[in-house]
């Protein structure tokens, strides 16, 4: 009910930051993306704040930057670093960070506590640090710790100032609420509803006749030159490990074969199976005494029906595994009896057994040399993977070693592939009908990922029988398209915008006129071009909520008007303005035993919750004190962005 009013206030890259720099490492554990936490890529030791007696590093500022940019980046693979820190989080990060540590500091000294037992119980609900019993398993912690660079003191001391968070401030906003006068007014509030005119001035009517100079082009590139940026683009080098680039598969030998075929004796004896329709009766008395009915013409099926039992179809059974399913004596009798015919009852484990043997298949078996084809085949196969990965393991232990991608394709024989400047989706720009290849698609993550070029990495590609080494040959910077390559677009989006322009000096004309008193009709008339009709527009405040922030930018325009006046909104992709104007407010009124009226009362008292606990942080934090070291928070911001 309340969006419509909060989405002028909603962060989402803020709400991520807030989730990260509040449980760093359980959120890590819990399934994100951690690898650009490993503390070799970070920097040293240096303090950018510190906070009564903590001290907050250039790493720990650095690390949770990463991992949050990470987490977005999956969403957003055409996303920078720099565009990310251009939307505010770097300021975020650190002031988090910054009320974390001094939320610890107060706690600490107003004697809250986190004890060892409650890390614990903490950690041991964490399901990355749960063995296959799903309980806690000592082995798979330190296991996964190992990988992920980070020690049990780090992950220890993150949870303890979460949990110290959680205590000092679960309590700040409960019970907190709105006085019931204020609750009702707004929840009438929500009853409210509007009603006006939308006059649309469109840009078509108003291009220019003729085509855009040179110099007009030109002029138009260099004011707008924002609007031409191309993302940051690299070319890939990669190179594909196949079966050519294994030198030599030695085949199967003899004894390799035979011990194949013993191993899989059972497999290749002969066997035979059959396959049976039976019914199970309670005592011998009655088997027989059903049994006589099928010897005295009846089908198994027919004489089942008429005792309202359902006969059961078992097929390709062998004597072993029916015997186990059934009895030795059930067996034995199916395996005797010929096909077509109903043997005698038998005592099974369920009962007494009336069996038809419907069909008998009988497998012949291979001897050594009749199974040497297909036993060959699988071996060949299996020494083919196990080189594959043996090939794949070393290469990978080359790149590791500092080899580079020339020397590796020259020592086995690989034929490097370099791209086109592609963004990060794969896409070159200016030439929509290149794709990219599949085998470089899995590739992409990692190698916009990468920190510069030359960096060779190896990864096994979709189905497991290949594995492509690749690396970045050159970044190409966000930056403008050279005029020529694009000037058939500018020239359009000139005209576009001359046709905007206009349409806007139009639109300012209709609300002069409208200044006038003169109607809304007539000012449109009176700009002498045709124009769409008049739409009328009417809706509750309460109709806007339910759109769940997809709101309609005129309706939103008009719920932020006062009654008489007129605005202009521009159209969607320069198709012209729009000129609203609002006519008409009718309060809304509402019960004081409606049940908006407690909705809005809880949700208020939320609203009103976290602005007590938001108080309680900034004060803690001004109790304790920061001083921030602006020379490491330039330091880190360099390090992120690439620009030392």
């Amino acid at each position: 009910m309340l969006d419509f009013f909060r989405a002028m206030t909603r962060s989402r890259i803020g709400a991520a930051i807030g989730l990260v720099f509040l449980m760093l490492i359980v959120l890590a554990f819990a399934g994100a993306d951690v690898g650009g936490m490993r503390t070799g890529n970070l920097l040293g030791g240096e303090n950018v704040a510190s906070v009564g007696g903590s001290r907050i590093t250039t790493g720990e500022v650095d690390k949770t930057i990463r991992t949050a940019f990470e987490s977005e980046h999956q969403r957003t693979p055409t996303l920078t670093m720099k565009d990310f820190l251009a939307q505010g989080v770097f300021e975020e990060v650190l002031t988090g960070l910054i009320d974390r540590a001094a939320t610890w500091e107060w706690g600490t000294k107003y004697g809250f506590g986190v004890s060892d037992r409650l890390v614990d119980s903490e950690i041991a609900k964490l399901p990355a640090f749960q063995g296959p019993d799903g309980k806690f398993s000592q082995a798979a912690y330190n296991q996964l710790l190992a990988q992920r660079g980070l020690t049990d003191k780090l992950v220890r001391d993150d949870l303890a100032k979460g949990l110290m968070s959680h205590q000092i401030f679960a309590g700040a906003g409960e019970g907190a609420a709105m006085p019931m006068a204020v609750t009702q007014a707004y929840a009438a509030l929500l009853k409210e509803k509007r009603s006006g005119n939308l006059l649309f001035v469109p840009s078509s009517v108003f291009v220019p006749k003729t085509a855009p100079t040179d110099a007009q082009i030109a002029q138009f590139y260099k004011t707008n030159i924002v609007r031409y940026n191309r993302p940051e683009r690299r070319t890939i080098r990669f190179a594909i490990v196949d079966d050519a680039a294994l030198k030599s598969v030695p085949a199967p030998t003899e004894a390799e074969i035979a011990r194949r075929y013993q191993a899989n004796a059972a497999t290749y004896a002969p066997g035979e199976t059959r396959s049976i329709t039976q019914v199970i009766l309670p005592t011998e008395a009655a088997a027989r005494a059903f049994a006589g009915e099928v010897k005295g013409g009846k089908t198994i099926e027919a004489a089942a029906t008429a005792k309202g039992l359902i006969p059961a179809k078992i097929a390709d059974k062998t004597h072993d595994a029916l015997a186990t399913d059934s009895s030795k004596a059930v067996a034995d009798a199916v395996f005797a009896g010929a096909q077509g015919k109903v043997i005698e009852p038998a005592k099974g484990a369920l009962g007494w057994v009336i069996a038809r043997v419907d069909a008998i298949s009988k497998k012949p078996g291979k001897t050594l040399d009749q199974a040497r084809g297909e036993i060959t085949t699988a071996l060949a196969a299996e020494k083919h993977k196990a080189a594959m990965i043996d090939l794949s393991t070393h290469i990978g232990e080359l790149v590791e070693g500092g080899t580079g991608l020339a020397d590796v394709a020259k020592a086995y024989g690989l034929t490097v592939i370099t791209t086109d400047p592609i963004q990060a989706d794969g896409t070159v720009p200016g030439k929509p009908d290149i794709k990219p290849s599949p085998d470089l698609q899995p590739l992409l993550q990692a190698a916009f990922a990468m920190d510069r070029e030359g960096q060779p990495q190896i990864a096994g590609l979709p189905g497991g029988a290949r594995a492509a080494v690749f690396d970045v040959g050159s970044i190409i910077p966000a930056a403008p398209a050279p005029l020529a390559e694009i000037k058939a677009a500018v020239a359009q989006d000139w005209t576009r915008q001359q046709g905007s322009d206009a349409a806007g000096a139009a639109a300012d004309k209709v609300l002069a006129a409208l200044g006038r008193k003169t109607a809304l009709d007539a000012a449109g008339k009176a700009l002498g071009v045709a124009l769409p009709p008049i739409s009328p527009m009417a809706a509750t405040r309460e109709q806007l909520g339910a759109m769940q922030g997809r709101v309609p930018a005129p309706l939103a325009l008009l719920f932020s008007m006062s009654k008489g006046t007129a605005k202009k909104i521009a159209a969607p992709n320069q198709a012209g303005w729009l000129v609203v104007t609002l006519d008409a407010i009718v309060p809304g009124t509402i019960a004081a035993d409606d049940p908006l009226v407690q909705q809005a009362a809880g949700e208020l008292g939320k609203a009103v919750g976290r602005e007590y606990e938001e108080q309680l942080r900034t004060a803690i934090t001004r109790e304790i004190g920061s001083k921030r070291n602006e020379t490491a928070i330039r330091t880190v911001r360099g390090n992120l962005t690439g620009a030392q």
